[in-house]
């Protein structure tokens, strides 16, 4: 959501940033609601005056015998309550039309976000880790001979239907450990708080983090009304939705292992082989609540968690920085970290790290009071993968896999699979 004072203030400023978005200038439209919306407010508080006016007249007109007078100012009153509660109504749903326009306006990217319109204008910052040179045809996560017994799509295509899996044995154990790595990686280097939050929200959840209105086909909705969460940022996020803390309470940093669900609408055809991009699947999701002088930093802090896990999976990845056309509804500024997956012979989106400013906190009224006393302030909110298990499944398994159809696996696993680092050929823990 936007400032409307902001807008108001410098209306050419506002279309300029909406415009590095690649989007129309939409500052008229919005200030001539604004305005009409201010004008009825104006004039259902004058009639309001007007009426309590003449409430006060009708007892002294009563009290002096004049009847007509009195029936003059009774009539008054009634006219001024039915213009009052008509203009309040039109108010409220000029209130409502602005409200709805500005939160289908993406936020405003940082000025030092690159220009561009696609993935093709994204620019990488950086690179850790070289690929492994193979002496032979690198596979596909699906096609290793040693993931192929615990990696089942037909019996999940029974179940469910397309872009789902089923996990067993040993591979639903190397899924699992990998989780589990994540989690206390978070928790007890990076100083987040381990927390465990439901999959069913109510929709204005969903609208506080911004997946809706605009994004609501991207996503699953019961038939009571609850959505299912494409992402633990709609949870974590919204603990602060509608509370006002002390400037003492920031920054709080939360992490969470979900079950995430999404559509992947207007994806038909794209990423369809394996288990890369599905409807269900899990993730380690952090977010974090900050004040708004720390939010930059904290994007960055962020991002290096992210990172320290592939590290220590010893995982080639490059983290880039997505251009205006490129980034997320909610962000003013992405990293996005892609790993090295060896049978695409490419880099993979893993984790992506976002700032938010105060864009979905307006949206929640999360608010901060600060130390020295002065007005109450929007925090700011982050989030990020640390990271995309399943996906992370993948990288471990391609970049590990052997000739012979068997995988080694990461060192700091160990602890999580029984120190068993290889699963063998035949789909064992050995």
């Amino acid at each position: 959501m936007h400032d409307i004072r902001a807008i108001r203030e410098n209306p050419a400023a506002f279309d300029a940033a909406v415009a590095r978005r690649g989007d129309a200038g939409v500052s008229s439209e919005i200030l001539a609601l604004d305005e009409a919306r201010r004008a009825k407010i104006l004039a259902a508080e004058t009639a309001q005056a007007e009426q309590n006016k003449a409430s006060k007249e009708v007892g002294a007109a009563k009290g002096r015998g004049d009847e007509a007078e009195f029936e003059r100012l009774r009539a008054l009153v009634a006219e001024k309550k039915a213009e009052v509660a008509a203009m309040n109504t039109e108010a409220k749903a000029l209130d409502q039309q602005l409200n709805d326009m500005l939160a289908t306006i993406p936020n405003l990217a940082f000025e030092d976000v690159p220009l561009g319109e696609d993935e093709d204008d994204n620019v990488e910052i950086r690179r850790w880790g070289e690929p492994k040179a193979l002496d032979f045809e690198p596979k596909e996560h699906f096609e290793i001979e040693g993931v192929k017994p615990g990696m089942d799509f037909e019996t999940a295509a029974k179940l469910s239907g397309s872009r789902f899996v089923v996990l067993s044995g040993a591979v639903a154990r190397i899924h699992r450990a990998l989780a589990q790595f994540m989690i206390n990686t978070h928790v007890d280097e990076n100083g987040l708080t381990e927390t465990w939050t439901p999959v069913l929200v109510r929709e204005e959840m969903m609208y506080g983090t911004s997946q809706l209105p605009k994004f609501g086909e991207d996503s699953y909705k019961t038939t009571n009304g609850w959505w299912l969460v494409p992402t633990a940022e709609v949870t974590l996020t919204n603990i602060v939705n509608g509370l006002t803390v002390e400037e003492g309470y920031l920054p709080r940093r939360y992490v969470a292992h979900t079950q995430c669900f999404r559509s992947e609408a207007g994806s038909a055809g794209k990423d369809t082989a394996g288990m890369l991009r599905q409807h269900q699947f899990e993730k380690v999701e952090m977010v974090s609540v900050t004040h708004p002088d720390k939010s930059v930093e904290e994007h960055e802090r962020m991002t290096r968690c992210a990172e320290d896990i592939l590290e220590r999976l010893g995982l080639p990845y490059r983290t880039i920085v997505l251009c205006t056309g490129d980034m997320g509804f909610g962000a003013r500024k992405t990293h996005d970290i892609e790993v090295w997956v060896p049978g695409q012979n490419t880099y993979r989106e893993i984790s992506s790290v976002s700032v938010c400013g105060d864009f979905q906190a307006r949206r929640m009224n999360a608010r901060f009071k600060p130390a020295d006393g002065g007005k109450p302030q929007f925090v700011h909110t982050l989030n990020g993968s640390g990271l995309a298990v399943g996906r992370c499944l993948i990288a471990v398994l391609e970049n590990g896999q052997q000739a012979d159809g068997s995988v080694k696996l990461p060192e700091v696993l160990a602890p999580y699979l029984g120190s068993k680092l290889t699963l063998s050929a035949e789909g064992q823990l050995v």
